[in-house]
Order: structure tokens, then sequence, then C-alpha cells
């Protein structure tokens, strides 16, 4: 019997938000072209599925995806901006085990200014809160950190402590994904500073969950520092995420979109044992990313399990303070406070690329459509008409 997966299925590259770190929007696939569900009931049995888009809510089929994914998968996540509340609330009346993270960028002014979404911070608020009404379990707020919001992530934690909801964390990115490659963080002290109150506050509470999850913050630190990956990238060898065409790639942190295969015309063992797929795994290995995104390092933690545990004891054991951890233990920050690197040179560590022509990932008839209309335009049209039908 075959070892089950992690998959992301990226159902849509419609989105309604107008992210600042993401242009996404600008990029939208048809849909008459994005996965069906026959091509989704030829995906393998997994342990976890994360169902992401663009804004997967678009999709008015989602319930149709969800319910044939339930049967392969152990877990399922939705991503989602919370903007489609009424969608939200009767998928999860009908799937009340789901998993629903709404990405919130911050406290109302700032993740309304990041997002530009009309009323965005209220909407996704208001939908986690009617969530946890309901009883759901698994809800929570998901934030991209950089400069503009880092001072709002230790305040956002609070609040969804007190909610009783999970808390993810991210930071800046650019790939073919994202549409993006000028993203990077400018002020790596006072970003980094956040996250080690954050780490403070997982550490001091009470929830071992809390603790791995100080240690994958910890590991965010390194990352916006230009630093090697904490623990090895398997994406690709048990983790997979597939587009809205049916194109299986390792993962969305690529600088080009690097595909194993095509779901849509072939069977998951012949995609998956294919030449094609070992290609792509040897770029796997010698890749230079070091992304450390939630995706590649879940399965990674598991994995390594002894690598996060061992730093979890280091820290509790320090019971008689407060502040168990400090930024200051990962090298790289005291050699940037100590003056032996300089900002440009963690700048050519991140994966910002000032001069790159951006891979938005788009089919021929996905591009063909922008000719005449902007990517807003047509998601706009779009989200109206679903309205009025």
């Amino acid at each position: 019997m075959s070892k089950k997966l992690n998959g992301t299925v990226i159902v849509t590259y419609r989105c309604n938000a107008r992210c600042t770190m993401c242009n996404r929007y600008k990029c939208p696939s048809k849909p008459e072209e994005e996965i069906s569900i026959e091509t989704i009931k030829k995906l393998p049995e997994m342990y976890f599925t994360n169902i992401t888009g663009g804004e997967p809510f678009i999709r008015e089929d989602l319930s149709e995806i969800v319910r044939e994914l339930y049967k392969k998968s152990d877990r399922i996540v939705i991503s989602t901006n919370g903007f489609f509340t009424d969608r939200i609330i009767k998928l999860c009346e009908e799937f009340p085990n789901i998993g629903i993270r709404i990405s919130i960028e911050g406290l109302e002014k700032t993740n309304n200014e990041i997002r530009g979404l009309k009323d965005g911070y209220n909407r996704g608020y208001t939908t986690l809160k009617k969530l946890r009404e309901m009883g759901m379990k698994d809800v929570g707020f998901g934030m991209t950190v950089q400069d503009k919001n880092a001072p709002d992530l230790v305040p956002l934690y609070e609040l969804s402590d007190e909610m009783g909801m999970e808390f993810a964390t991210a930071s800046l990115h650019n790939s073919f994904y994202f549409v993006e490659a000028k993203n990077v963080i400018h002020d790596r002290l006072m970003v980094a500073q956040n996250f080690e109150n954050l780490v403070n506050k997982l550490l001091n509470s009470k929830s071992p969950k809390k603790w791995f999850r100080a240690y994958f913050n910890h590991g965010l630190i390194n990352y916006i520092y230009g630093q090697k990956r904490l623990l090895p990238c398997d994406m690709s060898f048990d983790t997979f995420f597939i587009d809205p065409y049916g194109d299986v790639m390792p993962c969305n942190g690529t600088k080009d979109k690097e595909v194993m295969g095509n779901l849509n015309t072939q069977t998951w063992d012949q995609l998956w044992n294919s030449e094609q797929a070992e290609e792509v795994r040897s770029k796997v290995r010698c890749c230079d990313r070091d992304c450390w995104m939630i995706g590649s390092v879940s399965p990674a933690m598991h994995k390594y399990i002894w690598v996060p545990v061992l730093w979890v004891l280091c820290h509790k054991l320090k019971f008689w303070t407060k502040k168990k951890y400090s930024m200051y233990e990962n090298k790289i920050v005291r050699d940037y406070r100590d003056g032996k690197v300089s900002k440009e040179d963690l700048d050519k560590c991140s994966t910002c690329d000032m001069n790159c022509v951006v891979n938005d990932g788009l089919s021929k008839a996905s591009k063909e459509q922008l000719k005449d209309k902007s990517g807003e335009e047509i998601v706009d049209a779009d989200i109206e008409k679903q309205m009025m039908s």
C-alpha cells in the first residue's frame, strides 16, 4: 500500500481581494478551464488537504469538490479571505469537521489597507465569529507578516487566543504563484522583534501545539534574514500542489512554474512516477529558495520531529523566566547587529528580484482574456453575475 501524501488543491486563480503583496488577482484563470470534479477524483489518498486559490469560495461548486476530497483525505482546511460569509457558513453546516483559515493581515485599518477589500476585516472577523458560534472547532486567522503589519502580530494573536482560534503565520515570498518578485522585508530587526514577542507568548502558553508553532515562527525569523532552512524540504516527494489547470507541481514557492505532469490527461500513478516528475524532484533537491511556508514546513516538522522537540524542550526548560526565547540566538541576527553583514547582503539572500520577468503560471486561454480586460474587471463581472443568478 502506498503512503498517504500531503496535498494542496488550488481550485481557482480568480480572486476578489487586492493584496499589496500578491498580484494573483490581476491574473485569474478562466472558470471553464478550472479543475473539474473528474480530475479531483483522480487525486491520491491524502492525510491532509489544503484547498486554496485565488479565493476558493468564488467556485460555486466548492461543496462538490469538498465532498469528493473527503473520500480521500483525513483532514481538509480551506484558506479564504472570508468575504463570502453566507457560502462559508453553508459549506460548514454541511461539513462541520472542515478547517477554515481566514486571511487577516492585522487589525482593522492595517488589514483593509493591505488586502484592499472594502470592509474586509469586519467581514472576515464576523465570519470567524459565526463559525465559532456554530461550534466549528478548526477555525482561525492566517497572517502574512511584513513591515506594515508586524506591530499588529501579537495583538492579532491575542485576539485569536481570546476567541479560542488557531493562528497561522507566514512572511513575504516571491513566486509565480503570487505573481510577484519584489516582496522584501525592509526593517528586519523590527519585524524579527515582533516575531520574538510572539514566540515568547506561544512558549509561555499551556498548549504543546503552540510550543511547536513557536518553533515555526523562530524559523520565520531565520527566513526573513535569508538563511538556509532549518529543516530539509521534501516537496514533490511526499507533498504536492495541483493548480486550476490540473498541473501537478512540487509547491507554490518556485520562481517559475515547475510541472511534474497533468492530472487531466494522466492517471496519478503515471504522473507521480514519470520521468518529468523525477526531473522536478532533482530540481527540488538543488532548490536554493529556502522557503519557510507551512505547506512545506509542517510535513518536515513531522518527519524530522526530533529537531523541533529538542528546540521546544531547550526553551521550555527555562521555567524561571518569561522571556524564554531571543532572536539573537540566531547567529545571523547577531552578525547583522554587529555590522558583520549589511542590509544589502541580506537582500541578496532573499527571494526578491527586482529585475526578473514574473511568470504568472496562466494557460494560453487565461492569458488571452487579459488582452481586452484587466483581471479585476473580469473577476468583478464574474462575481456580479454569480450574485444575480
